[in-house]
């Protein structure tokens, strides 16, 4: 983590353990959680952006779309929140558009590419399943602005887990060919779910003062729910696979460097552009 001119203590990161770490490295740690917030939302949101006029109907486009703009706004909230934390004059539109891809701090299951249809919503039905936990448990955040964020956006969040998991079903349990396709998309995203609940040293920071959630906490709850929409499918969860790890440290798939080159063309290429 790169080094940051100490400051206050963010406003609102008052939870028991908050002022236990010096102020410097404080705000290092609501930056990182912001920054793995946003990253998450808007990554995903673009995913979505993608199905614009090219999913099964006009009904299920509309829902994409619906769903990718909630995850925008997500991310325009929590970016724009990191950039104040960060202090050195980078708003959200700066963090979104003018970072590397080394940069970003968003896990791997994001940015996996859409693939077909069935591909998607296993994507979204293992993500958003998670992102709901998280923000329930989010909105105790001794961090304000975190706390309003996730109370505000768990409400979508639920109507996405909910969207999804009425997808696997009646595909799973739908005609041999879409049950297939929906088998084949859990395998894809099955060895990517694991990060989601690693606690690496910003993690466990985070946790330790309030600012962000012990995903551990939720791991099992989240298995419940999962092997229980499976179960209504009829379908079995996938065989463990080895996990992949990293993208809370930068290290990403080659997909997500394909997405942010037609993501950040515009004003990468027009720079003195305003939105």
């Amino acid at each position: 983590m790169a080094s940051l001119p100490p400051i206050d203590v963010p406003r609102g990161a008052t939870g028991e353990g908050a002022f236990d770490a010096p102020a410097e490295e404080l705000r290092g740690v609501v930056f990182e959680t912001l920054l793995r917030l946003g990253d998450d939302s808007l990554v995903l949101g673009q995913r979505l952006g993608e199905w614009c006029g090219h999913a099964p109907s006009v009904e299920v486009d509309l829902s994409l779309a619906n769903m990718g703009l909630d995850l925008i706004g997500q991310a325009t909230l929590f970016l724009n929140a990191a950039g104040e934390a960060e202090g050195q004059g980078r708003d959200g539109d700066s963090l979104a558009f003018r970072r590397d891809v080394l940069d970003f701090r968003n896990c791997w299951l994001v940015e996996q590419p859409n693939g077909d249809f069935a591909q998607t919503m296993a994507r979204q039905f293992l993500f958003s399943t998670w992102q709901k936990m998280l923000f329930e448990h989010l909105t105790a955040s001794s961090d304000e602005t975190i706390a309003a964020i996730a109370a505000k956006a768990v409400k979508e969040v639920t109507y996405h887990a909910e969207l999804a998991a009425e997808w696997v079903v009646r595909l799973g349990d739908g005609t041999g060919e879409s049950r297939r396709r929906m088998i084949e998309g859990l395998d894809w995203h099955w060895r990517f779910v694991p990060e989601l609940f690693e606690m690496d040293e910003i993690a466990a920071k985070a946790a330790e003062c309030g600012i962000g959630a012990d995903v551990a906490k939720f791991r099992a709850d989240y298995d419940a729910r999962i092997r229980a929409v499976l179960a209504q499918a009829t379908l079995e969860p996938p065989a463990d696979q080895r996990p992949i790890l990293g993208g809370r440290r930068g290290h990403h798939s080659e997909h997500l460097g394909h997405l942010l080159a037609v993501m950040q063309y515009l004003p990468r290429t027009y720079p003195d552009a305003t939105w």
